[in-house]
């Protein structure tokens, strides 16, 4: 036998360590939020804010735009985690609004209940004159297609005598 070689079982030698892969299990991917939509957000809430209302052009570098994003989307996580908790406890599988508003109290953030409430109104309001527009367009389509069907059954018929 020969030093360095392999043993009589095919082992490797005992100086030659083994590797071994150890698999990991997959690991949700990190979700980024938009960084046009973030860099937006930043910069109109910043001019804002710099001018005392009246819009003005500012600067962000990109390590101010990813430190905003990284810190929204840690937010966000936690606020999630909370509210499924929240749901949890009432014994239900999906979040509603209500439990984002209980998640925003429960974790300090009650400053912010207010302002959402108010943008959720806005939002409900919006989506319902939406609904009712697309529904009476929807109605007035049905009834073109049913006066076209008619006419189309009463015209074509008439050669049959």
């Amino acid at each position: 036998m020969a030093e360095g070689g392999a043993g009589k079982s095919g082992e490797a030698p005992a100086t030659v360590e083994a590797t071994m892969t150890i698999k990991k299990a997959p690991r949700a991917e990190v979700e980024e939020l938009p960084k046009a939509i973030v860099r937006r957000v930043v910069k109109d809430k910043l001019s804002q804010l710099a001018s005392g209302g009246e819009e003005e052009d500012v600067s962000v570098q990109k390590d101010a735009l990813l430190a905003f994003s990284e810190s929204t989307r840690i937010f966000i996580h936690y606020v999630s985690a909370t509210a499924n908790d929240i749901c949890k406890e009432s014994k239900r599988q999906t979040i509603n609004a209500d439990d984002v508003l209980k998640a925003l109290e429960e974790i300090d953030f009650p400053e912010f209940v207010e302002p959402l409430k108010v943008a959720l109104e806005d939002f409900r309001t919006k989506n319902a004159v939406k609904k009712s527009g697309s529904k009476g367009r929807q109605t007035k389509k049905r009834k073109v297609d049913e006066l076209s069907t008619q006419n189309g059954e009463d015209g074509g018929d008439g050669s049959d005598d």
